[in-house]
């Protein structure tokens, strides 16, 4: 979760921009997530509209963040297309899994398995 420090020298669009940047670094905002609506954000953060509208563009023009018009602001792809299909699969994945209520670490041993080759057997319990 990104903090804004009201009393760091940092203005907050850097600290927002550089929390971002990290949280897509350590894989917490992975890609394809769909992000907060500026409205929504300035007003989880306690922060100014145009100061996350701000970071959002400087995000954008760096390629880590892209607007989709109505549908909404997403964490971007990586730029090799084989990557990008892979990240959109990863994403639907993910979804299908939050949406199924399914254990996380049993939907990962199911893709290593397959990856493997073999199939994962389920976990009792």
């Amino acid at each position: 979760m990104i903090v804004i420090d009201p009393r760091s020298p940092v203005p907050p669009f850097e600290q927002l921009r550089a929390g971002f940047v990290a949280a897509v670094g350590s894989g917490e905002l992975a890609p394809g997530a769909r992000l907060p609506t500026v409205r929504r954000l300035a007003e989880d953060l306690g922060i100014a509209p145009g100061t996350v509208a701000r970071a959002y563009r400087e995000l954008e023009a760096s390629g880590i963040i892209e607007t989709r018009g109505r549908n909404g602001t997403f964490v971007a792809f990586d730029a090799d297309p084989a990557r990008q299909q892979l990240q959109r699969a990863a994403a639907a994945f993910a979804a299908q899994v939050r949406e199924l209520r399914l254990d996380a670490d049993e939907a990962l041993a199911v893709v290593t398995a397959a990856l493997r080759g073999g199939e994962a057997s389920r976990a009792s319990g």
